[in-house]
């Protein structure tokens, strides 16, 4: 190729660089910042920061945690729902747990490391997304009164699930031989306490988990229980957005927080529904979407009318 041409090819490579710098790195995000800048718009691109006294104090578009230092729920606000964006409420890592439907077995930790002290998480265990929700079924049940109560949980909280492990008939169906809880670990029982969460399957005896042993070969079988088929702790309560940044929740779930919102800041909980119904949304043009709860801004708004005196609260 004459170099004349090699020239030729690199001063228009050149020059296609530069125009496109021009326009993808000045022109259109000068152009975005500007309209950004007009009414109606300019809020939501300065990030709908919610102020009290001249100090920014969240965001009406993304969710946040009510939480003391110990993570600990804080009794007179009304909680969001879980969020898996992060360690919770993370922008930089908005996303959902991508856990599904099928996730249903727990991976156990180490009883080794929990005899030596370590927490369950670093000594391996890994929660399933069904344990996940009947874990937290079981504390909001606890925490607010309701029953925590759900189908394919355990009284205790985790997953009921079992491996059914035997020969198998003709027809593929499983004789049992042997029958294995796998979200109990055998490190669980205590005096006095029921080993597993049902005595026997179809005649045969329900077994703890043994650590280390795989029952993965057996047939997984989620057991729905007694449990109503509508729990008094809502979805949204136990799972997060796909987002893990939604700062709503339904009216379902904050009607049942009002009792110990209002115990505790020391009011009526009338006076607590009436500020519950003045945040609630309806749907979107009256039919996308569903009824929803701001929960930041209903916080504040009980904050200024009804204050804690957080000393007293140990806060």
């Amino acid at each position: 190729m004459p170099v004349s041409d090699l020239i030729r090819q690199h001063l228009a490579g050149l020059r296609a660089l530069l125009i496109l710098t021009l326009i993808t790195g000045f022109a259109y995000p000068g152009i975005v910042w500007v309209a950004g800048q007009l009414p109606g718009l300019h809020d939501k691109s300065h990030g709908s920061i919610i102020e009290v006294d001249g100090r920014a104090v969240g965001s009406s578009q993304l969710g946040q945690s009510f939480t003391d230092a110990n993570g600990d729920p804080i009794a007179w606000y009304f909680q969001s729902r879980p969020s898996a964006a992060g360690d919770g409420y993370d922008t930089l890592a908005s996303g959902g747990s991508n856990l599904g439907p099928e996730n249903i077995v727990d991976t156990p930790a180490d009883p080794a490391l929990l005899a030596a002290g370590s927490d369950p998480e670093p000594a391996g265990f890994a929660p399933s997304l069904l344990t996940q929700v009947c874990t937290r079924s079981h504390e909001i049940g606890l925490r607010e009164g309701v029953d925590g109560a759900r189908p394919f949980c355990t009284p205790g909280g985790v997953g009921a699930v079992l491996s059914v492990l035997g020969p198998r008939a003709a027809d593929g169906t499983v004789l049992p031989q042997r029958v294995v809880s796998v979200n109990e670990p055998c490190r669980a029982r205590s005096a006095g306490s029921t080993p597993v969460f049902l005595a026997e399957y179809q005649g045969v005896p329900v077994e703890c988990a043994q650590y280390g042993e795989d029952y993965s070969t057996g047939r997984i079988i989620p057991m729905a229980g007694n449990a109503v088929a509508e729990p008094a702790v809502p979805a949204d309560a136990v799972t997060s957005s796909g987002s893990g940044l939604d700062p709503h929740i339904s009216p379902a779930y904050a009607e049942i927080q009002v009792n110990r919102v209002a115990a505790a800041r020391g009011i009526e909980p009338a006076a607590v529904r009436e500020l519950l119904a003045a945040h609630t949304s309806g749907r979107v043009l009256g039919f996308a979407g569903e009824p929803r709860v701001h929960v930041l801004e209903l916080n504040l708004d009980l904050d200024s009318r009804y204050p804690v005196a957080r000393a007293a609260a140990g806060e």
